[in-house]
């Protein structure tokens, strides 16, 4: 029941944080994301009457949207209509009906048995001629040799005419052009008959192609490259009492003075969208990283972080085209890959490249450019244990940020080559930004957030700290100890994607409290004198466990980080000084012997490292006494001690499997085998050249 209801209570406090954390992000970045906060901005829209004069706080240098369409719609309009060439088939047609109606005012004017009114009426009833009286009395009047100098002229006109484009709006200015084709050779009575008919007979050959006009328009519009325009530092925007018109309004968003009025809807959508976003983050941190929330340090390094970089977006996206791509977001999921793991890196990488696409309207490039950078440097920052890792994810950064904007705007077909190189100029940059700013946070976020970092345990690991050396020189057994369990714990930790790096030094700092009273520990004991002759087992059960006390002082002294101290003060766990308490129940009264004055107060381990730490010193040191004679002996004894810390429950607080514990058993039995393997006793008449020969 006890050890329930304490995982009820850690669960409850998740919890809470999670809930407090949840709420504190949700009211800040809803505030950020609703409200502006740069000053001198202005409330205008279209048909306003300015105020007061309103100068450009900076230079500028944008696309101007109006403009460029301005230009585009001039580019349409310069498209003139498009028509189909002349149709032939139409010309044939009218040459053909030309011959026809000649055929058939002949055979009128041959037909005896209609007299001059039947002839005439029958020549006015063709259809679409257009026949003066005075012309149909001229075309009876004619002689046969004179009819047929008038259908073969009509015939020759009507066939040139037709040949030509002829359209609509231009058939009256043809047809006004007719009379000035007819051959000379022709009386002014025939000239006139041929001229009529000619006009009569003309139609359009040539007509409007609507496709082929608003496809030639369509690429005119899409020739137009887009037009920059550019402001100049204190350059008038507005004059007092100008009319506020679309570009005015454009000028001043491109500099980012406008200010919107705020509706309910904006504040209620942006509430929304924050809630959504924090749930997921939260969702997902409770689900896959529950130990994220045993660390308050770690929860309020994270909103800071996020906070901030909200910020910084909501002042240099909004209104702005080549800011956004300088915004170093990239350094922020690296920042938090240094200090907190990918994991949670990545999931803020997504976090804040959803809110830079929120803050840009919904712009899928700005979106994919923040979360393509993010996720390249969580991924390329896996481990710090140089400085130069930060470069190297700096230059990824770099390539990702080109290869979106390439990406995005190459398939557009909307871009100026100036444009595109200062884009291209601007994502180089921002991958050094990014390094510089991990680098510098890296150092500063770490130590004011008590944060231990990769680059401060290989300080520590290094063999001539001060405190490393007064272990060397002041407790020489004890160090030989810790060098040992510092490589098993490693070797484990890799094995299990455990922190190995985190194991090592905190394998060599875990028994530095024996260095203020060294003899009372048997690896330091060289002359073979035992400090504790003469001391009860309870006074000498206090002083080794104290070690763990003067370990955390010397911890503290020396500044050592927050992680390497819980692994000093939790390496024993709360286990029994077994040695001494025996020695007390077989000396006394056995009931009258209290347990926990022989037992070591604890913490039992939390992390996987703490408890690798933990494993690797208590089989180093039972393997040391124990002196197995046979591989076999060794591997029992490893298991022994690992199956009884797991049994007596000093394992239950960290998140160690049997499959971790088993691999953990292998790599310690390895790595003893090689030490405390079984030696030759070479024969003391064995000459150098014999030795040398022998295989130890």
């Amino acid at each position: 029941m006890d050890e329930r209801a304490a995982q009820q209570g850690i669960g409850w406090r998740m919890g809470l944080w999670a809930l407090l954390m949840g709420l504190a992000l949700v009211i800040a970045l809803s505030i950020i994301l609703t409200f502006q906060f740069l000053p001198k901005k202005v409330r205008l829209e279209e048909g306003d009457v300015s105020p007061e004069d309103v100068l450009a706080p900076l230079g500028v240098t944008y696309v101007s949207e109006l403009k460029t369409e301005e230009e585009r719609d001039k580019a349409e309009a310069a498209v003139e209509d498009v028509y189909d060439p002349a149709d032939a088939k139409i010309a044939r047609q009218q040459v053909t009906r030309a011959r026809l109606i000649c055929n058939y005012i002949d055979s009128v004017r041959h037909d005896g048995y209609a007299d001059p009114q039947r002839k005439k009426e029958l020549i006015e009833a063709i259809p679409d001629l257009d026949f003066s009286p005075t012309a149909i009395d001229d075309i009876l009047s004619l002689d046969d040799q004179s009819w047929e100098m008038v259908v073969n002229e009509v015939l020759y006109v009507l066939d040139q005419v037709m040949r030509e484009e002829i359209r609509e709006n231009q058939l009256i200015e043809t047809r006004r052009k007719v009379p000035s084709l007819i051959s000379l050779g022709l009386s002014e009575k025939q000239a006139e008959i041929a001229s009529e008919l000619v006009k009569s007979l003309i139609v359009p050959n040539s007509f409007y192609n609507a496709e082929k006009t608003e496809e030639s328009r369509a690429k005119a519009r899409e020739g137009v490259k887009p037009v920059r325009r550019t402001i100049a530092k204190g350059e008038a925007i507005l004059r007092e009492g100008d009319i506020v018109t679309p570009l005015h309004l454009e000028a001043l968003e491109a500099l980012g003075l406008r200010q919107r009025g705020i509706e309910w809807r904006d504040i209620l959508g942006t509430i929304l969208f924050v809630v959504m976003i924090v749930s997921a983050l939260e969702s997902y941190l409770l689900r896959f990283r529950p130990g994220f929330w045993a660390n308050q340090r770690q929860i309020l390094l994270l909103s800071f972080i996020i906070i901030l970089s909200v910020l910084a977006a909501k002042l240099m996206v909004p209104g702005h085209t080549v800011l956004p791509y300088l915004l170093p977001l990239a350094s922020m999921p690296m920042l938090l890959t240094a200090l907190l793991g990918p994991h949670v890196a990545m999931m803020v990488a997504i976090v804040l490249s959803l809110a830079v696409g929120f803050l840009a309207g919904g712009s899928l490039e700005l979106t994919a450019f923040t979360l393509v950078g993010g996720l390249v440097a969580s991924l390329s920052l896996y481990r710090v244990e140089k400085l130069n890792a930060f470069l190297r994810a700096g230059a990824y950064v770099a390539l990702a940020n080109l290869g979106v904007v390439l990406a995005f705007r190459l398939q557009s077909g909307h871009y100026d080559m100036v444009g595109l190189l200062t884009l291209a100029a601007a994502s180089v940059v921002n991958g050094g930004l990014s390094a510089s700013l991990t680098l510098a946070g890296f150092f500063l976020l770490g130590n004011v957030f008590g944060i231990t970092t990769s680059l401060q345990l290989m300080e520590l690991a290094r063999p001539n700290h001060p405190l490393f050396q007064q272990l060397l020189l002041k407790a020489p057994g004890t160090y030989h100890h810790s060098i040992i369990v510092s490589n098993m714990a490693e070797q484990a930790a890799e094995q299990i994607d455990a922190d190995p790096l985190l194991a090592r030094v905190g394998a060599y700092y875990h028994d530095i409290g024996k260095i203020l009273r060294p003899y009372f520990f048997v690896e330091n004991q060289m002359d073979k004198a035992n400090a504790h002759e003469g001391l009860d087992p309870n006074t000498s059960a206090q002083i080794v466990i104290a070690h763990a006390k003067d370990g955390l002082e010397l911890a503290r002294k020396y500044r050592l980080p927050q992680r390497i101290r819980d692994i000093i003060a939790q390496h024993h766990g709360t286990t029994l000084a077994t040695y001494f308490y025996h020695q007390a129940c077989q000396s006394g009264d056995e009931e009258g012997v209290c347990e926990e004055g022989y037992r070591y107060p604890g913490p039992k381990p939390q992390t996987r490292e703490a408890a690798i730490v933990m494993l690797a010193d208590e089989v180093e040191a039972a393997v040391r006494a124990n002196r197995p004679s046979s591989p076999e002996e060794i591997e029992r004894l490893v298991r022994k001690i690992i199956n009884d810390r797991l049994l007596r429950g000093e394992l239950d607080e960290c998140d160690l499997t049997l499959r971790d514990l088993d691999k953990i058993k292998s790599v310690f039995t390895n790595i003893l085998q090689g030490i405390f393997h079984p030696r030759i006793k070479y024969p003391e008449e064995a000459g150098p050249d014999e030795l040398s020969r022998l295989s130890i």
